[in-house]
């Protein structure tokens, strides 16, 4: 009980503060949940929270952190993570994963980068434009690459491809 009061303390504390910045602050109670799975060597977790609504935040955390999505039902977020499971083996078997892994932790990083660049440094739109063609090119390259390859996996159809 003291934990609980600890807990709403702190949180009208923080709303408090936010809302003298100037945010518009709604405090949700909701319940997160976390899944773990061990794949050969490899963690995979994954967080849900499930809101007033009955809405399903899901998002993975391991082997590297990708927002998913947000579900009506937690019979989707089952499913989602089933799949995902399935996918995760199947690499495991078929490719070399810790290279895709390491290439999408470094498309994290130089976000990560990008968002402190331009937070914290006066930067001209043409290296702006820069930055966006090049990103542009990498994106053309997945497409293509994926075009070149022998699709392995189809109880699902990706969402970004």
């Amino acid at each position: 009980m003291k934990r609980r009061k600890y807990i709403n303390f702190e949180a009208n504390k923080h709303l408090i503060e936010l809302t003298q910045m100037g945010a518009e602050v709604n405090q949700i109670n909701s319940k997160m949940c976390y899944v773990k799975f061990t794949v050969g060597e490899m963690k995979l977790s994954y967080v849900y929270n499930i809101n007033k609504k009955g809405n399903y935040f899901l998002e993975r955390i391991l082997p590297y952190p990708l927002p998913i999505r947000e579900f009506r039902d937690e019979k989707d977020v089952i499913q989602i993570i089933k799949i995902d499971l399935k996918q995760y083996k199947n690499a495991l078997e078929s490719r070399p994963l810790d290279r895709f892994i390491e290439v999408n932790l470094s498309m994290s990083q130089v976000m990560r980068k990008f968002e402190d660049l331009f937070l914290y440094y006066d930067i001209d739109e043409e290296q702006c434009i820069d930055i966006l063609e090049k990103i542009n090119s990498i994106s053309k390259d997945i497409l293509d690459l994926k075009d070149k390859s022998k699709r392995i996996f189809f109880e699902k159809d990706p969402y970004n491809l």
